[in-house]
């Protein structure tokens, strides 16, 4: 796999910036090339369905590493979104740029709110996708554990969403 740095000639850079999107293509994987982000990061964008086989097949490609797993809100009735930060761990001596890919998957707010959990390919997914369920209210389909984490049990709602209307009162149930 070839660095993301962008080259002089503006249509190798264009070639350049859906690399791995081309190579998932090839493999048959469906998926929408984003660009790159501002550092020169390949971002990609995948519906929820084929979610689990692009992130398998980034792992064959080396991406082996699941550096961060998140959500966020567009805005009051856009769309939700969870995204995956993937780089390729090696021989730390050997390593002369990190490899990295971003991985996004949108979801309209009033639809299906679901994706697959990544647990079986990334143990560290665990609490990082129940912090994102907690907070947006996207589900991880065959998640182990899938419930709250950071908010009571009871609570109702998804905090971080940008239409959340926090409510008045919120009677803490004791605990002892």
């Amino acid at each position: 796999m070839e660095n993301n740095t962008q080259l002089n000639n503006p249509d190798e850079s264009i070639e350049k910036k859906s690399l791995i999107s081309n190579k998932l293509s090839e493999d048959g994987i469906t998926n929408e090339s984003l660009g790159n982000d501002h550092i020169g990061i390949e971002i990609i964008s995948v519906k929820p369905d084929k979610l689990y086989d692009a992130i398998s097949t980034l792992k064959e490609y080396g991406f082996n590493y699941l550096q961060c797993q998140g959500g966020y809100d567009e805005g009051p009735g856009k769309r939700l979104v969870s995204f995956y930060h993937l780089i390729s761990i090696d021989d730390h001596q050997k390593i002369e740029k990190i490899k990295e890919i971003r991985v996004k998957v949108f979801l309209s707010r009033d639809s299906d709110l679901s994706v697959p959990s990544l647990y079986k390919l990334f143990k560290g997914s665990d609490w990082q996708e129940r912090e994102t369920y907690d907070m947006y209210g996207i589900n991880y389909i065959d998640h182990p554990n899938p419930k709250r984490l950071l908010m009571p049990e009871d609570w109702r709602g998804w905090p971080l969403r940008k239409d959340y209307i926090q409510p008045d009162f919120y009677e803490l149930q004791d605990a002892y």
